[in-house]
């Protein structure tokens, strides 16, 4: 008998199962406003999703935000450093295409 294939569990689908099902997630415990969980708890109930998912895709987003942010800053600050001189993009204003208005 071969080995039994790859499974991949979802510990938001499965919360009944073993923490060891999911051993790249860590349980953490956290306090929160109730007014806020409220509102958790209702928009979990109507995406059909948990608690645990909702607060994990929340905590990705602001993480991405938060690195858009950033690079944001360093491209304008690398243009305050060394602005575009007049000119130098004269080259490519023939490639523009807008379209047709």
């Amino acid at each position: 008998m071969g080995s039994p294939p790859d499974v991949v569990y979802d510990v938001d689908l499965a919360p009944h199962c073993v923490p060891h099902f999911a051993p790249h997630m860590k349980t953490i415990q956290m306090t929160i406003d109730e007014r806020l969980l409220k509102r958790v708890d209702k928009i979990t109930r109507a995406r059909k999703t948990t608690r645990s998912a909702f607060i994990r895709n929340a905590l990705e987003a602001e993480i991405q935000r938060l690195q858009i942010r950033d690079e944001e800053m360093r491209h304008a600050a690398g243009y305050a450093a060394k602005p575009v001189m007049p000119g130098e993009f004269d080259t490519w204003l023939g490639e523009q295409d807008w379209g047709t208005p």
